[in-house]
C-alpha cells in the first residue's frame, strides 16, 4: 500500500483579508502557522521518503513547519510551479465579496469553482490540471510506485485538480469539493495508483 498525503497550506494573509491570492506570494497568517505545527502533529507517526511543494512561500513555510515538528528536516523536497495555486489573473488582490458585489455571486463561483471557465486573465481548474497532473504522474507516482510515502504541501485548486484524478471525480462533483487549509489527508493506493481509501488526519 502506497501512502500519500496532501495538504493545503495554512491561513495566508490573503485568506485572512478575503481576497484572491493566485500566484501572488503573500505569508503565512500566524494562524497559519499554527495549523501547519498542528497538521505536523498529526503526521508524528509517519514517516516520509520525499516531499513536493509549489514554489510559493505559504506552501514552503507549511512544509518547513510541517518537517520541523515530525522531525525530517533534512528530507529531500522538490519544488515546482506545477503545483502552484491557479493563477487567478484579474482577480488576484481583489476582495472576494467585493467582487461578489460587482459580478455577482453565481459568476463569481463559476469563476472559482467551474472546471472550464478561466477568470478574466487566468486559468480555469482544467488549466490547472493541464500542469498539475501531468507533473504528478511524471514524478510523484514514479516515487510511490517505488513503495515510498509521499507528502505534497500545495494549495487549494492545486490540491483540487489532483483530488479529482484520484478520485476521478467529475466536472460536477469537483464544483463542490472545498480542502481546509492545514489538514492532512491521507490516501491509500494500490500497485496500479487506484485510491483504495482516503481519509483526513
Amino acid at each position: 500500500m502506497k501512502q500519500l498525503v496532501l495538504i493545503r497550506h495554512g491561513e495566508s494573509q490573503w485568506n485572512l483579508e478575503n481576497r484572491f491570492t493566485g500566484w501572488v506570494d503573500v505569508p503565512l497568517t500566524p494562524r497559519g502557522e499554527e495549523e501547519a505545527k498542528t497538521a505536523g502533529q498529526k503526521l508524528r507517526s509517519f514517516h516520509f521518503d520525499e516531499a513536493f511543494t509549489s514554489e510559493l512561500t505559504r506552501a514552503i513555510k507549511t512544509l518547513e513547519i510541517v518537517l520541523d515538528v515530525i522531525g525530517q528536516k533534512d528530507l529531500k523536497v522538490e519544488k515546482s510551479q506545477a503545483l502552484n495555486e491557479r493563477m487567478y489573473g484579474d482577480l488576484q488582490g481583489l476582495n472576494k465579496a467585493e467582487t461578489i458585489e460587482k459580478h455577482g455571486a453565481e459568476q463569481v463561483k463559476i469563476w472559482r469553482r467551474s472546471f472550464d471557465v478561466p477568470p478574466p486573465g487566468g486559468e480555469s481548474l482544467k488549466d490547472t490540471a493541464a500542469r498539475v497532473i501531468p507533473y504528478y504522474q511524471e514524478k510523484v507516482w514514479p516515487a510511490l510506485s517505488k513503495g515510498n510515502s509521499i507528502l505534497i504541501v500545495a494549495h487549494g485548486n492545486s490540491l483540487r485538480a489532483l483530488v479529482m484524478h484520484l478520485n476521478q471525480l467529475s466536472r460536477e462533483e469537483v464544483l463542490e469539493l472545498n480542502i481546509p487549509t492545514g489538514a492532512p489527508w491521507l490516501f491509500e493506493l494500490n500497485d496500479t495508483g487506484k485510491v483504495i481509501n482516503h481519509r483526513y488526519l
